[in-house]
């Protein structure tokens, strides 16, 4: 027995939804921690080392990996989310000054970029 084409895409579109959560994709700019914040504690209770490739969001799940893209360069990075900020207007994530340097100078402060959620912890 086969499935009506109406039947079969309302039963494929959850699934659909469910899979299309790990391409979306954020545009805004991108800053990093300066030098004080190494060895405080993170909001996920990790201690942050400026030299690991780790992030602050507002919103993403702590272990989220994120790749970060430099619209102007090109460069990216993939970071893991284990801290939150309360953000600046236009920014939407706070990056290590290691990941930060992977796509851009340090002396630059703002990077234009394009977040893509590679995996979200569960997923």
């Amino acid at each position: 027995m086969t499935l009506p084409r109406r039947t079969a895409a309302a039963a494929l579109a959850p699934l659909l939804l469910l899979m299309a959560g790990c391409g979306i994709k954020k545009h805004g700019e991108a800053s990093y921690y300066g030098p004080g914040f190494a060895g405080r504690p993170t909001a996920s209770g990790e201690t942050f080392n400026p030299q690991a490739f780790t992030a602050a969001h507002k919103s993403l799940p702590f272990g989220t990996l994120v790749r970060v893209h430099n619209e102007e360069t090109g460069r990216t990075v993939i970071v893991r989310i284990n801290d939150r900020f309360p953000g600046t207007k236009g920014r939407i994530i706070d990056l290590s000054q290691a990941s930060f340097e992977a796509i851009a100078p340090t002396s630059q402060g703002v990077a234009p970029v394009r977040l893509e959620i590679l995996e979200k912890p569960g997923d």
